[in-house]
């Protein structure tokens, strides 16, 4: 007689390669500087003022794995700390803790801010800079200085302007990342951002996953429903 499959298996077989990364409540299965990263209102949450400002790029780093293949999935909020309205984070894949006193960690990062012109972008934290804009498929090549490799944009993922007119400044947002062999994806509120392969031999294959809290003014970004489902 053959097994019936009823619907608690089958959504157990369908989430078999889920891992919630947060539990809600507190940093379990986290470490940052206990300065600005806490939980508030159910949320990851770094936090800086002008009397606690940042005073180098600092990450909230996962404890738990380095991940190769995966779809990640997650909500993010920011709120700017002064008049000057200006936050900038991101959500650092495939990377290296560099300093791990210091928190500082370096590779991959889904771009985000409160501004119009970096969310969505594919940008290489304490290495090869932007990697590609918001909208654009790229090809990453070999170039002579592995520092400086060369962007051969291939197509479009959608149009930047549109893709920035469906992210909210005062409200949670969906960052989507899936890493495929050398091609990695970024999504926020269902739209693709960038599609990039990697060629180079600098191209990361596996690493943390960590968020970060950006030197400069006084900000907060949250982070919440945070799924990696592995491959």
């Amino acid at each position: 007689m053959k097994p019936i499959l009823t619907l608690a298996l089958l959504a157990s077989l369908a989430t078999a390669g889920e891992t919630q990364l947060f539990n809600g409540k507190d940093l379990t299965g986290w470490q940052g500087d206990p300065k600005f990263w806490s939980v508030q209102d159910g949320a990851l949450t770094g936090k800086s003022t002008a009397e606690n400002p940042v005073p180098h790029n600092t990450f909230l780093i996962w404890k738990d794995g380095e991940p190769s293949d995966f779809t990640l999935t997650l909500k993010y909020k920011m709120t700017p700390g002064d008049n000057n309205k200006y936050t900038n984070s991101g959500i650092q894949y495939r990377s290296k803790v560099m300093e791990p006193a210091k928190f500082i960690v370096g590779g991959y990062q889904a771009d985000f801010e409160y501004g119009d012109s970096y969310s969505g972008i594919l940008y290489e934290e304490k290495g090869r800079g932007i990697l590609a804009q918001r909208g654009k498929q790229v090809v990453i090549k070999q170039g002579d200085d592995p520092s400086r490799p060369k962007l051969e944009v291939t197509g479009e993922t959608g149009d930047s302007a549109e893709i920035q007119a469906g992210i909210k400044k005062d409200d949670w947002n969906e960052y989507k990342i899936v890493a495929e062999g050398n091609n990695v994806k970024q999504y926020i509120n269902g739209k693709l951002t960038i599609d990039v392969t990697d060629e180079t031999t600098e191209a990361p294959k596996s690493g943390v996953i960590a968020f970060q809290m950006h030197a400069g003014a006084p900000m907060q970004v949250q982070f919440k429903d945070i799924v990696l489902t592995t491959k």
